[in-house]
């Protein structure tokens, strides 16, 4: 399929950086279908966010041996959806690769929350109802990159603009392509082409869409629970619109 030539993993190409409950399984699983994309042997590496890792000079070779050598054709990339979130993966990224492309799919930050503190309490993590969580939320993520601030972080993920400018400081504009998950989920294909473009590999005819991260909801979010939410976030919506020059008039009440 590739020719016969292949070489080892010097740099990856590509990284999806976020946002987590926003469509990056289902990204994931469509780029793995494009012949000339390669994904490691794990969905995500957490390499740039893994504060071990970096307590020394890193070791890139813990991240490519992930790969396999890759024909000329291909290109390698990485989906973990907290880097975005986690302050030093920006930096860590570039110093790595400067030249690198990176995805971001953005969901309705409201929406992104409670999808968030549903998969925790799925996973037997979460026992506090949604608001509660959200109350707590300032006191438990206080300890900077702990495991509470990758667990409960519902609100604070959702406040893009902020991490978003963490990047545009250190990669041109025309590194990132961010994406809104509504587009994503609406209009697949025409969404994928353009990613395909973006990383330099030929589009395709038809995607065959698959979510293969479904967590069963235990139930709705409640008006009340959307409009307290709507509050937080009615200002940072704003902010996203003005910073990419979206309409989200679809995340708004």
């Amino acid at each position: 399929m590739f020719g016969s030539e292949r070489k080892k993993i010097v740099r990856l190409h590509f990284a999806i950086i976020g946002a987590q409950k926003s469509g990056t399984t289902a990204l994931h699983y469509l780029l793995e279908k494009h012949p000339n994309i390669v994904l490691g042997d794990q969905q995500e590496m957490h390499f740039f966010d893994n504060e071990t890792i970096f307590l020394k000079p890193p070791d890139y070779e813990l991240l490519h041996r992930h790969f396999p050598a890759l024909p000329a054709s291909a290109v390698a990339g990485d989906c973990t959806p907290s880097y975005l979130y986690w302050k030093p993966a920006a930096e860590r990224i570039r110093q790595y690769n400067p030249a690198i492309k990176l995805l971001a799919l953005l969901r309705n930050p409201i929406d992104r929350a409670f999808a968030h503190w549903n998969m925790q309490r799925f996973k037997g993590r979460e026992p506090l109802a949604f608001l509660d969580a959200i109350k707590e939320e300032t006191n438990r993520i206080a300890p900077p990159l702990s495991i509470e601030s990758r667990r409960f972080s519902y609100v604070d993920r959702g406040f893009y603009t902020e991490q978003l400018e963490q990047f545009l400081k250190l990669f041109p504009r025309e590194q990132l392509k961010i994406i809104k998950f509504e587009e994503f989920r609406d209009h697949q294909l025409e969404t994928m082409n353009a990613i395909f473009h973006f990383l330099g590999v030929k589009p395709i005819k038809t995607v065959r869409s698959k979510d293969r991260n479904v967590v069963p909801y235990e139930r709705e979010m409640t008006t009340k629970e959307r409009k307290d939410l709507y509050d937080v976030f009615a200002e940072e919506i704003l902010k996203v619109e003005r910073l990419l020059g979206w309409d989200c008039s679809d995340w708004k009440l």
